[in-house]
């Protein structure tokens, strides 16, 4: 066997037109690593074991262990090698293995990853994706079912995107790693098995638009990550009553989109934000002080916000009092039509 046929990339695998949201995702990181041989997987069991959720499952096997690694249980490590990397102009995507454990790499995230580029004057670049499974509902133990998403958001020179469904969970891993900034791509977890059509074709949409899934007239009514799911629910069923939402998946929680949010709450009057992350301080007081600001002459209502409680993420028993359902955005909704 040869250098060459050791070291080429192995022929691409047609994607099937429905997957679930994992292996999406699975789908996306494989065209990425086909098409940029400067592309590295890094990250604990990802490598024979495919990852804890198997979504790194085959890419080992296929593009062999200097560009699927495993490494050791150590987050600020794998970082810190993701930026050394990166310097020398590699793409490398680093899987955290559970949201809880984004911890101990929080400094080099915020200190070196998301200053390098400017503190050079722009000439360094940190391609870096730090994919991170989020969120709860899978009944796990402490560490496991946490939605860190607002620290990063709250940074500077980061990106932070999530997706809530198989197409943008296969376009916006493949957006992620091109981009030249580092990126969070924060994967709901509870959705890994959730099928969906790959309808989009990769970068037809743009990684830092929201998107409306459903139009109505009453409410705006916006989600990300594992709530969409739940948020497309809590539209059907007010249907049924006669209440028109409007459901935007918000995609990227840094940038924000507010024009899309803005030009519905102008045609609808009404907000609610919904978020698994606390209420105090999360991503929906930062949508609702700005829609106030720019759209308050439009409001009907005060903006509502749904979200998880401020304390720390509940034992999985207790979990689905903590986790925001289909009645409490109602309950948001019908709050709102009151006013």
């Amino acid at each position: 066997m040869t250098a060459a046929t050791v070291n080429a990339a192995p022929a691409a695998i047609p994607v099937p037109a429905t997957l679930p949201l994992g292996k999406a995702i699975t789908a996306g990181l494989r065209r990425a690593l086909q098409d940029d041989p400067k592309v590295v997987l890094m990250g604990e069991d990802i490598g024979k074991l495919g990852g804890v959720f198997r979504i790194t499952d085959g890419l080992q096997a296929d593009f062999g262990p200097d560009r699927v690694i495993d490494t050791p249980l150590a987050e600020s490590g794998i970082i810190g090698t993701a930026i050394g990397l990166a310097i020398r102009g590699y793409r490398p995507v680093c899987e955290i293995q559970f949201d809880g454990f984004i911890y101990p790499a929080f400094d080099q995230i915020v200190s070196q990853v998301a200053k390098l580029h400017y503190r050079t004057s722009g000439n360094i670049k940190m391609p870096i994706t730090i994919r991170v499974p989020y969120g709860g509902g899978i009944g796990a133990v402490e560490h496991h079912s946490e939605s860190p998403e607002g620290y990063f958001a709250a940074t500077a020179g980061l990106r932070v995107v999530t997706c809530g469904n198989a197409a943008d969970a296969y376009t916006m891993i493949q957006q992620a790693i091109a981009a030249d900034d580092p990126v969070l791509f924060f994967e709901p977890k509870r959705r890994y098995w959730e099928k969906g059509t790959l309808d989009t074709p990769a970068g037809a949409y743009p990684l830092h638009k929201a998107r409306v899934l459903v139009e109505g007239t009453d409410v705006t009514l916006v989600a990300y990550g594992p709530l969409v799911t739940t948020a497309l629910r809590a539209a059907e069923a007010a249907r049924a009553e006669g209440i028109s939402i409007e459901v935007i998946d918000l995609r990227s929680l840094s940038p924000l989109d507010m024009d899309t949010i803005c030009e519905s709450v102008q045609r609808t009057g009404r907000l609610v934000v919904t978020h698994e992350a606390p209420v105090f301080l999360g991503i929906g007081a930062e949508i609702a002080a700005r829609v106030t600001e720019r759209c308050f002459y439009h409001l009907e209502a005060p903006v509502a916000r749904v979200g998880g409680f401020a304390l720390p993420y509940p034992p999985a028993k207790l979990e689905e009092h903590y986790l925001p359902d289909i009645d409490r955005m109602l309950d948001a909704v019908d709050t709102t039509l009151t006013h």
